[in-house]
């Protein structure tokens, strides 16, 4: 029976769904329901969120006459969660969008600003029974500096005089739980995470976990009946958790089960497979993760003993399943659903005991994609197929009705219920149209026999609430001839379960009737005498067995010392050496067996103190000068309340404390001058002594870096790579160096590395300086060249005046030379380097590269014909450029290279390579001119090149004679090309037709490998 079509308007019913009224919340205005919330002790007082199509307003509209009327109420904040407080239905906390939290008295009416800056899903009221003031709020802030603090106030007034910590100290964002009798929170510092409890609000301790569990995680599974469960991911695991249960004060755990399987969500949520049964105490489920292959286990004692689940013997069908163990199990899933309108995999109820159903498969492993349906009435003994694919479940009367919709993409107009717990299943058509199911609903909190449908017709629709009632189908209410009672036992059969024997109540199957509100399932119990069973190992032992239902022995782990007095042991207070074993939490048993007899109490002795650490707040030891510094102290073993803490700060301050670790405070200093100071604290009491040291550095951060590099170098010469910072300190600096493309740098404390490279081309070299908290980068491209010459070049004395001895500076005047000289001589820029050398007095390198266009044997000739025309324009004081005031800067040749130098690639092989061609070429030009002087063409050329010699010294202007040199030069090299061998040019000498001898330059040059250093001075 469809009921509402229009997502735009709100309806409420309160008959169970039969009928459905409008809410005219404001009438002649659109709006918006955005959440609704029900006062859980009283179920008439509603709230409802909204926001109207101004998205600056928002109200509440709130009713205390179940929804029949509203009163309209504007607030100023943006509601993003309400939270009734547990046992005064008037009192609400609001949550809003700014991170600020407020209260109310009188329903929502007025409110007051408590705090700001609240840690979201971390706020709470106090717990009844616990908190002496039932009107305390437990919270999570953040201070102004940015750390987070556990807080607590009451609700009528938590101003900073009425604001409390009840720990010392800051804690992890997000950290704070409250639940039941504890209080759980984390500290994180130097990558170690501590985890601290409060029972019962007394003061708060590490949790003991095993020594080196190491955990990289802790989630709070279970806090019922004075006992913690926790899940910790140790630092080996990745996909799995151990499972650990306290003692009474939440404060020892003993690992119960390792290995339980876990699934990482979305926004950094963690779901653990394990699923504590509803209805029955004690009872768990667990899929374990070994190897790969997930299995499922059950305990009926707290985790202090599992077994793999029995599968049925045949199928729902009555055919056999041929599933038996130990090689084949029952496994079943225990994901929770995404959707909160739905149950999850496995579906169990406070108010149906002993009735679990959920999906999964038979054989040696759990199978994700096999989803088949399963039902266990005893607890988990004994279990039976009832489906073949997964479906959704809802229980109503106490699980006298199961109902089952099937979980599918496809629209449907069928479900199945069972009134017998499962054994037999009928077909209902609750609409006449298929619809999408989206969840199914009872009201909250009653057992009755009415449940709702709701879902869509097409994807497009609105939603279609349909109303289910059993209610006809069972004409009474049950009398105590309806029942039969049922033991619990364990999978051995055994009915003494947690110290005592267990009866409830079930409905007959040949019973049509209602169980009702009063329904109470539990019968009867008698305590049992306590067994070896009855007893799990104590912090610091474990059992050897694989599965612990296979062994009662405890074995001390090989860190754990039984008679020595724990790290926690404080002057004046006794300690309990153990035995191995203690009693599970909320165990009945009584007499028997005492495996905790001989247990014996000692003093606490005089310790001294050990395992003190001195840190600084932000884990960072690299400060700036004049910033205040947190010092954070704390002593892991040994007596803090009598212990004297003397702290040298390095720069002449001390201070003499005590509580100082108690406390927990940091200590506050500033240092105004940079350097290194060496910070120690002292501990000492009448049992010893501890020092523990830490160095500080305070430097001023870096302002900047430059790299300064030769733009060019030969293959396989070394080359010095220089890294200028400021402000100057290398010492405390660190430089990172990437070559190319390579990932992986080098590291130095030193300014420069020096390094060589085997490839041509251009290579990157990029440079990283880090410096306490600051870190700059530069980066430069190199060529890598085979051959190339080199003019060491000097300026008039004037720009050495105007030199501020900075990168940019040179690299300006090093291009302005380039251009000059290109423009002279009509050389190609791009053939052109000059590299402004650092320092006083000014000079610069002149890079002439080989030309491209020719063929490899043509560039040599190239490359000195451009020496050649080069150093004439030098040397006819042709290069210059205007300075300032007036002042022409003349660029001449140093002095003290009055030759080019050809650099490039060489290495020893290569110069042995060249001896031999030249020694060649001697051989040859002796032969050359003995035997081959009178061949035709020899005298022709010697003619033509004589006349070009005439040519070329021809008395003309510099000018003029540079540029005919550059025109001719590609005449010049196609004339030569046949007087080339080798690298070696033998050039004709002489006059008309007479070839009388040769001018054979030598090549042999004196290979050195020259480190160019690059001076520091920059600014």
């Amino acid at each position: 029976m469809p009921l509402s079509r229009n997502r735009r308007r709100n309806y409420m019913s309160s008959d169970f769904g039969t009928f459905y009224t409008k809410l005219n919340l404001q009438p002649g205005v659109s709006t918006v329901i955005e959440n609704f919330y029900i006062c859980p002790t009283n179920k008439k007082k509603i709230i409802l969120v909204s926001s109207s199509q101004n998205v600056r307003e928002q109200s509440l509209f709130i009713s205390t006459d179940e929804g029949a009327t509203f009163q309209k109420q504007p607030i100023n904040f943006f509601v993003e969660t309400l939270i009734f407080h547990p046992k005064q239905e008037d009192k609400v906390l609001a949550f809003t969008t700014e991170e600020q939290l407020y209260v109310s008295a009188d329903l929502g009416i007025k409110w007051t600003l408590l705090q700001d800056h609240v840690s979201k899903d971390h706020i709470f009221w106090s717990v009844d029974g616990v908190d002496q003031d039932p009107n305390l709020i437990h919270m999570e802030i953040q201070d102004t500096n940015g750390d987070f603090r556990y807080v607590v106030c009451p609700c009528h007034n938590c101003s900073d005089e009425q604001l409390r910590a009840p720990f010392l100290g800051y804690i992890d964002h997000n950290s704070l739980t409250v639940q039941d009798d504890y209080v759980f929170l984390q500290t994180s510092s130097a990558n170690q995470t501590k985890y601290y409890v409060s029972y019962r609000r007394n003061e708060f301790v590490p949790m003991k976990l095993p020594k080196y569990a190491l955990p990289k995680d802790l989630q709070i599974i279970s806090t019922d009946e004075s006992q913690v469960f926790v899940a910790v991911q140790e630092w080996y695991q990745t996909d799995t958790y151990n499972l650990y249960q306290s003692d009474a004060q939440g404060v020892s755990y003993s690992i119960v089960l390792e290995n339980v399987r876990s699934t990482k969500q979305p926004e950094e949520n963690v779901l653990i497979d394990i699923l504590e049964v509803r209805g029955v105490k004690g009872v768990f489920l667990a899929n374990q993760k070994i190897d790969g292959r997930v299995t499922t286990l059950i305990t009926f004692n707290k985790g202090r003993d599992w077994d793999l689940l029995i599968p049925p013997a045949v199928d729902m069908n009555g055919k056999p399943t041929h599933c038996k163990p130990p090689d084949c199990h029952l496994h079943l899933h225990l994901r929770w659903p995404d959707n909160p309108y739905v149950s999850g995999m496995v579906h169990t109820k406070d108010t149906a005991p002993g009735l679990i159903m959920g999906a999964g498969n038979l054989g040696s492993q759990l199978v994700e994609y096999k989803e088949e349906m399963y039902v266990t009435s005893d607890c988990g003994k004994t279990w039976r197929q009832v489906f073949e694919e997964e479906h959704h479940i809802l229980y109503l009367d106490h699980g006298g009705v199961i109902v089952a919709i099937k979980d599918s993409s496809i629209p449907l107009k069928i479900l199945k219920f069972s009134v017998d717990e499962g054994q037999t299943w009928s077909t209902h058509n609750f609409t006449s149209t298929s619809v999408f199911v989206d969840g199914l609903l009872s009201e909250p909190g009653d057992e009755t026999l009415v449940m709702t449908v709701f879902g869509h017709i097409s994807y497009r629709s609105d939603w279609e609430l349909v109303k289910v009632d059993f209610r006809p189908s069972f004409p009474r209410e049950c009398t105590d001839e309806d029942y039969e009672s049922w033991d619990l036992t364990n999978l051995q059969g055994d009915h003494c379960i947690m110290g005592q024997q267990r009866s409830f109540r079930k409905r007959r199957s040949s019973s049509w009737c209602i169980k009702g509100r009063t329904f109470m399932s539990a019968l009867t119990s008698e305590v049992c005498e306590c067994r070896p069973s009855d007893f799990l190992c104590d912090y610091g032992f474990e059992r050897s067995a694989l599965l612990k239902s296979e062994s009662s022995t405890c074995f001390a782990d090989f860190w754990f010392h039984p008679e020595t007095p724990p790290e926690d042991c404080v002057l004046g207070h006794e300690y309990r050496s153990s035995t191995g074993y203690r009693k599970v939490i909320s165990n009945v048993c009584e007499g028997g067996v005492d495996l905790q007899q001989n247990v014996s109490r000692h003093p606490c002795p005089a310790t001294a103190p050990k395992r003190l650490q001195i840190s600084i707040k932000g884990d960072s030891l690299a400060v700036k000068p004049g910033e205040n510094v947190a010092f954070v102290v704390k002593q892991d073993q040994g007596d803090i309340v009598n212990t004297k803490y003397q702290v040298d700060h390095g720069d002449g301050f001390k201070a003499l404390y005590v509580n100082l670790t108690l406390a927990n405070e940091p200590i506050q200093h500033r240092y105004e001058n940079p350097g290194v100071y060496r910070v120690s604290v002292a501990a000492e009491n009448a049992a010893g002594r501890e020092e523990a040291v830490v160095f500080v550095q305070v430097h001023s951060p870096l302002q900047a870096l430059h790299l300064e590099v030769v733009p060019i170098i030969g293959r396989n010469e070394e080359v010095n790579l220089t890294a200028a910072t400021l402000p100057r300190n290398p010492n405390f600096t660190l430089f990172s160096w990437w070559i190319g493309n390579s990932l992986q740098p080098r590291l130095s404390l030193e300014s420069f590395l020096v390094t060589s490279f085997s490839e041509i081309g251009e290579v990157r070299v990029t440079v990283q300086a880090s410096r306490g908290n600051s870190m700059l980068q530069d980066s430069k491209v190199i060529q890598v060249l085979d051959h190339f010459q080199v003019l060491r070049l000097r300026f008039s004395e004037y720009l050495d005046l105007y030199n501020p001895n900075i990168p940019a500076w040179r690299e300006d005047i090093g291009l302005v030379v380039t251009q000059r000289i290109a423009k002279e001589t009509n050389i190609p820029e791009e053939s052109l380097v000059t590299v402004v050398r650092p320092g006083l007095p000014t000079t610069a390198n002149l890079y002439v590269l080989q030309s491209l266009n020719h063929p490899k044997r043509k560039r040599t000739v190239s490359s000195n014909k451009r020496i050649a025309v080069i150093k004439q324009s030098l040397e006819a004081q042709n290069i210059s450029f205007f300075l300032r005031e007036g002042h022409w800067i003349l660029v001449t040749l140093d002095s003290s290279d009055s030759d080019s130098q050809t650099l490039g690639g060489g290495g020893g092989y290569w110069v042995i390579v060249a001896l031999f061609v030249i020694s060649l070429v001697v051989v040859g030009a002796i032969i050359l001119y003995k035997f081959k002087r009178k061949l035709p063409g020899r005298n022709v050329y010697a003619q033509m090149q004589n006349e070009k010699e005439q040519e070329m010294t021809s008395p003309v202007n510099r000018r003029e004679d540079t540029q005919n040199i550059i025109q001719g030069e590609e005449f010049i090299d196609d004339d030569l090309d046949c007087q080339t061998l080798g690298n070696a040019r033998v050039a004709p000498s002489g006059r008309g037709g007479n070839l009388t001898s040769y001018r054979v330059p030598l090549l042999l040059m004196a290979v050195s490998v020259q480190s160019q250093a690059i001076s520091q001075a920059w600014f």
